[in-house]
Order: C-alpha cells, then structure tokens, then sequence
C-alpha cells in the first residue's frame, strides 16, 4: 500500500505542508497549514468509485488504466 506523508514547512514567507516536492498555499500560520494538512490527508483516504483516467507519463506517452476508487493510501502529517 502507498503511504503519503504531509509536512508542514517554512514556505513563501508562511507555512505550508509539502507532499513530495509539491507544496500546499501558503497559510499566515503553523496552526492553520497543519489543520489544512490534516483535512486534506482525510479527504487522501476516502474512497471514491472506480474509474478510467489517462495521463501523460514521464516521456509523454498517454496512458489509459483503470483506478480502483478503494486503492487509498495510508496518510500521515508530521510536523
């Protein structure tokens, strides 16, 4: 199973949380990234229906495969 950490960080002249290299708004606060974090890691973990999706992959390729809406990860924010 996947596992996806959040991070609340220092960005922008604020706060943010960090997934990977991707960063959230920045937030006035501490407090505020992580309740943001924490809503988003929830809303991660919730089911959704089964889908068709397509993207482009790292070469530019398109590709089609079907995402199981239950294959959710766990989640966790640190920070």
């Amino acid at each position: 199973m996947t596992h996806v950490t959040y991070r609340i960080v220092e960005h922008d002249g604020g706060w943010a949380y960090k997934v990977g290299d991707t960063y959230s708004e920045t937030f006035p606060n501490h407090d505020a990234a992580k309740a943001a974090a924490v809503r988003a890691s929830r809303e991660q973990r919730v089911a959704d229906q089964t889908a068709m999706i397509e993207y482009a992959d790292s070469t530019g390729a398109w590709v089609t495969e079907r995402a199981d809406g239950h294959d959710r990860p766990e989640t966790d924010v640190e920070g």
